[in-house]
């Protein structure tokens, strides 16, 4: 399935996109995506569902980030090796772990906004995770069962507040909209394997990132269950798995208001961003 969140009203309503296409409305069934509907046995009582007697939604629909209720949410550093190297850092033997605040989750189509004082704010096109179950000290078998799916995620990031003064990751990726989640959480039976999945962003229709998740060095899984030996992770967190080469900061070029973002990773969809 790919699961939504349409906003309507003054909050985000839970949806699904159906076999042609269209957004369609699952508030009738569940209050959101978060929690144990996010679960297998969640998953499995949505995806009996009957698509044609689920309400349509209007396809202007603004889309909200697919799941709520996180807590964590999580970022794998220096996860390519391309982009290791375009940084000028060591390939890690383990994975580099830093958090994003939750805060900064947004819809895949909102503006980003480059916060007051922000010069180096920068793009990141990700493959993320989301959890579906509790997972705590898993193996990479448990690991697998706790994950309800996988979406786009452009993990935006402020260079210098993340690499200047103190060196602090989490004050250069927290900002309000520094992550554009979506559009659709796509649910493991429907893709359960991510490892080679082509992906690209582009800038101003120029072609900045084109890569595969092929090129990780730690996939979704073992990274599940290497971070579940630090901490617990719950229904609704977010993993973001790393980005490959093609970063600003490697060019020399950030980003500016106007620019237009477009992120596509194969078989879950595209995002698409003005930044303000």
């Amino acid at each position: 399935m790919k699961l939504v969140r349409h906003w309507s009203g003054s909050a985000p309503k839970p949806g699904l996109i159906d076999a042609s296409g269209r957004l369609r409305d699952l508030s009738g069934h569940i209050p959101d995506l978060a929690g144990e509907a996010l679960g297998r046995a969640g998953i499995s009582r949505l995806a009996a569902l009957d698509e044609e007697s689920l309400p349509l939604v209007p396809a202007e629909a603004r889309l909200a980030p697919p799941v709520a209720g996180t807590r964590n949410f999580i970022a794998v550093g220096l996860n390519y090796r391309d982009h290791a190297q375009e940084t000028g850092m060591d390939v890690p033997a383990e994975p580099v772990l830093f958090s994003k605040a939750a805060g900064a989750l947004t819809g895949p189509y909102d503006d980003v906004f480059i916060p007051d004082g922000a010069a180096q704010v920068d793009w990141e096109l990700e493959l993320a995770i989301v959890i579906g179950e509790r997972v705590y000290r898993a193996d990479e078998a448990e690991a697998e069962r706790a994950i309800a799916g996988y979406c786009i995620c452009n993990d935006v990031s402020e260079r210098h507040w993340q690499m200047g003064g103190t060196g602090q990751w989490l004050k250069g990726k927290s900002a309000p909209t520094f992550g554009p989640l979506g559009p659709w959480l796509v649910t493991t039976e429907e893709l359960s394997d991510v490892s080679a999945l082509a992906m690209s962003l582009t800038l101003n229709g120029d072609l900045m990132q084109k890569s595969s998740t092929a090129e990780m060095i730690f996939p979704p899984v073992f990274l599940i269950s290497y971070i579940s030996r630090f901490m617990v992770l719950e229904p609704g967190d977010v993993v973001t798995t790393g980005t490959p080469a093609g970063v600003g900061m490697a060019h020399g070029r950030y980003l500016r208001p106007g620019d237009v973002m477009r992120l596509d990773i194969d078989g879950l969809g595209h995002q698409r961003q003005v930044v303000r």
